[in-house]
């Protein structure tokens, strides 16, 4: 009873997409199972695109191998998500744009030549 009541608030609120992209990240250690979940973290949600980040460039390219598989799943089992497609991130290279002598932009190139 008061399960169909919350369902149907939240459907009246509006809150089913937020609802399920929330149910989709907490078990996503489910979702993936255990050896992928201990690579892979869920980064979020922009623009209907499940963005999720890999510790190694191999877990990146072997999950783009396995997109539509994994998008097929979601959409199956998470519904109302929203989402359409899915993103994985490769870890990058480190930056270098951090520090006291850091400056915004693309800094002063007028000493190299």
């Amino acid at each position: 009873m008061l399960g169909s009541i919350l369902e149907s608030t939240a459907a009246d609120m509006g809150w089913t997409r937020e609802l399920d992209q929330a149910r989709l990240v907490t078990e996503w250690d489910e979702f993936v199972g255990s050896p992928t979940a201990e690579h892979t973290t869920v980064v979020g949600f922009k623009d209907g695109i499940l963005q999720i980040q890999c510790d190694s460039t191999a877990w990146a390219t072997e999950l783009r191998r396995l997109r539509a598989e994994m998008l097929t799943r979601v959409l199956e089992e998470y519904p109302d998500t929203g989402i359409r497609d899915l993103r994985f991130l490769a870890p990058g290279a480190p930056s270098w744009r951090h520090g006291p002598r850091s400056v915004q932009g693309r800094g002063p190139r007028d000493t190299y030549g």
